[in-house]
């Protein structure tokens, strides 16, 4: 327990410029002793902590230092740099993968031996994406917003946002910050962005982080039941998971799992062309077979036109 205090008490210490040691107590539940001690401990490892009294002392690395490479392990700097390959392969840089060679001090033996862990970020839309992410990036930073166009499946609007997380989730990116429009704090995903642009500075704002669960981003309106043809096994395992159906008699998949809107639930069971019908929600039978009598309809009339 005290060598993970250390580290965080380090770690603190290498992202802030100055800090108190009631600041480090409130914050790892010690005493002052406790800090005062650790404090000693690192200086005797060989850390040049610097202690200034008075109204605005407080606990400061010495200016210049640097971290020695050996509070890390091999396997500690492996891992730091898989995940900066990861944010490379969505900015297009190598900055991360620099920075890594600024912290490992030229030790080259940590950094080429462990390239098994291959993370990509990036996505289809690469050349797009990182633009908007570097100009996101920099808009927190610098405490600007963002203008923007955005496509959602209740239409095309424009946006004034004060932006304060960039967030990696379901296989995608998104924004998280306070939309004028709204007046209140939304995720907006950066492939439906379009015209991104910077729209003068703000004062911040306390920002919650943003929450993530499933239950609150796609709540369950709609509880589907249908009856899946065996050959698309995969692709229910691949989307909702092995637990979501449970093989019948005669080989089909009985697949249960909440959706939060009814246009998804018959797109959804429309791809799967006849290899999927749905059992509930009844109600929702109807607007499949108007959907698919639309798409008959259509390309009748085109086959009669080339007729």
């Amino acid at each position: 327990m005290k060598l993970e205090r250390m580290i965080g008490i380090l770690s603190i210490l290498l992202q802030q410029e100055k800090v108190t040691a009631p600041y480090l107590a409130d914050k790892f539940e010690v005493s002052r002793r406790t800090i005062q001690r650790d404090i000693e401990a690192l200086c005797m490892a060989g850390i040049p902590l610097v202690t200034e009294p008075g109204h605005k002392g407080g606990i400061s690395i010495m200016e210049g230092y640097k971290i020695d490479r050996t509070l890390l392990t091999a396997s500690d700097m492996q891992a730091i740099l898989a995940g900066l390959r990861s944010l490379d392969s969505v900015s297009g840089t190598n900055r991360y993968v620099q920075l890594m060679e600024k912290l490992s001090a030229g030790a080259s033996n940590l950094l080429a031996g462990d390239s098994h862990i291959l993370i990509d970020l990036s996505s289809w839309y690469k050349t797009t994406l990182s633009p908007k992410i570097e100009l996101l990036h920099s808009a927190i930073l610098s405490g600007q917003k963002v203008s923007f166009t955005y496509f959602a499946p209740r239409g095309e609007s424009e946006r004034l946002v004060e932006p304060y997380y960039l967030a990696f989730q379901w296989a995608g990116w998104y924004l998280w910050g306070w939309c004028e429009a709204r007046e209140d704090f939304r995720l907006f995903k950066l492939a439906r962005m379009a015209d991104l642009k910077l729209a003068g500075s703000f004062a911040k704002r306390p920002a919650p982080l943003p929450d993530f669960s499933s239950e609150r981003v796609f709540p369950p309106l709609y509880q589907v039941k249908a009856l899946i043809q065996p050959e698309y096994k995969w692709r229910l395992v691949e989307e909702y998971g092995a637990e979501s159906f449970t093989i019948q008699p005669d080989g089909a998949l009985l697949f249960s799992f909440g959706f939060t809107d009814k246009t998804g639930i018959v797109s959804w069971i429309a791809s799967f062309g006849g290899g999927a019908e749905l059992l509930e929600p009844e109600e929702l039978r109807k607007d499949i077979l108007a959907f698919a009598e639309g798409i008959c309809r259509k390309y009748s009339d085109c086959s009669a036109e080339n007729k």
